[in-house]
């Protein structure tokens, strides 16, 4: 059965074809005579509650669930916010702001910097402000920065805030006790874009597919993933009652292009499995420790051989998307929570599958395809222990 919402065309001739038969007579076809009108005025209507009837239909499942406040009876909600809340999987991560160790050298040893006070990065454009005051008692002293405001007119949040070791901040308004400019020591909160629709939809997915179970595998990919540019956390049974966790991270909030999380993230990471979002060890069990880890990314390098078709530039710009696109999809295989198809390997066949559908789609040929890690030529490799792959090169002889 089909649910399809008829025109507002095809109501008013199906109102004007039951009128004719309970009355017996044709109705003139003047398109202004009243039971025309009428018709027409009562399609609009039935249209109208058809779509309402087919929004509400979408809103029961989490693929289809709208994103958008929608207002409902003077009641304000957002559907798919409304299903991750009844499922256990809460808001949507927000937007957070960068947070940065700096090195501050005193001129003066005199007096205190006092809180809020503000720095600006020239590249970013970024405006940041001391969290707290911090006595200038030695010859270079550190206090902590948070993102504040930046020149888009946000209020600093997400990625824009980052900055690496030995980055330079300056004193907006110049001190006489300190050096104008400041060093970044390390980063101790990486900032990260609030949560994509898409990934939010899909942690509610696994949220339903996956229960909670008091410390199970699923648990841990749940709690890891809450954490703001954390993209997946892959589980395992570590030493005795211990967990190891294995996470990758969006490149925008990493600045990784191998998505290789920050120490900051992993150290988030842990204390997610720990605490909730009220901050309550509701989580980890008791007699369990957490060791939190980035993923490692290998690197194939695939070539191949005698491609040959008529537009051989697109061809090969097409398969060189099509593998790059294969290697970031594998991921590792962890019974019990891993969802099927298996992506934990890679193998040549595959990959020469891919190419031939592109191939034979332009009418070309090709002869062969060779994968190699390291130099060392392989047809099949399964991925280990929070090991992802990705393709360092693909050559065309």
């Amino acid at each position: 059965m089909s649910l399809t919402t008829p025109t507002t065309a095809e109501i008013s001739d199906n109102i004007i074809t039951q009128l004719e038969a309970s009355l017996g007579q044709s109705i003139p076809l003047l398109p202004k005579s009243f039971l025309r009108v009428l018709a027409k005025a009562l399609a609009a209507v039935f249209v109208i509650l058809y779509k309402y009837a087919g929004f509400m239909f979408l809103q029961m499942f989490v693929q289809s669930a709208s994103a958008k406040e929608t207002e409902v009876n003077g009641v304000t909600l957002i559907p798919l916010v409304q299903l991750g809340r009844l499922v256990g999987t809460g808001d949507p991560v927000g937007a957070t702001s960068a947070e940065l160790l700096i090195d501050i050298s005193v001129e003066s040893q005199t007096g205190t910097l006092p809180a809020g006070t503000q720095l600006v990065n020239a590249n970013n454009g970024v405006t940041y402000l001391t969290i707290a005051a911090v006595a200038l008692d030695a010859d270079t002293v550190q206090t902590t920065i948070r993102a504040y405001s930046d020149q888009t007119g946000g209020g600093g949040e997400g990625t824009i805030g980052n900055l690496d070791a030995g980055d330079t901040v300056s004193f907006a308004n110049p001190l006489a006790n300190v050096n104008r400019t400041a060093t970044v020591d390390s980063q101790t909160t990486t900032g990260a874009d609030a949560e994509a629709t898409d990934v939010y939809r899909q942690r509610i997915l696994d949220r339903f597919q996956k229960r909670p179970q008091g410390g199970a595998y699923a648990d841990y990919e749940q709690w890891g993933e809450e954490v703001a540019g954390i993209l997946n956390v892959y589980p395992y049974t570590g030493d005795p009652g211990q967990v190891d966790l294995y996470s990758d991270a969006t490149v925008a909030s990493s600045g990784s292009a191998d998505g290789i999380p920050t120490e900051a993230q992993l150290l988030e990471v842990k204390a997610s499995c720990e605490l909730d979002q009220d901050g309550r060890a509701t989580r980890r069990p008791v007699n369990v420790f957490i060791n939190s880890y980035p993923i490692t990314r290998t690197g194939f390098e695939v070539v191949v051989d005698g491609v040959a078709a008529t537009n051989l530039a697109d061809v090969q710009a097409s398969i060189s998307a099509a593998v790059t696109e294969y290697f970031y999809e594998r991921e590792p295989y962890i019974i019990g929570l891993a969802l099927p198809p298996r992506r934990d390997r890679i193998t040549q066949g595959a990959i020469a599958g891919i190419v031939d559908d592109i191939v034979s789609a332009a009418e070309g040929t090709f002869s062969a395809v060779t994968i190699t890690e390291g130099a060392v030529p392989l047809t099949t490799r399964d991925l280990g222990t929070g090991e992802k792959a990705k393709a360092d090169s693909i050559g065309y002889t």
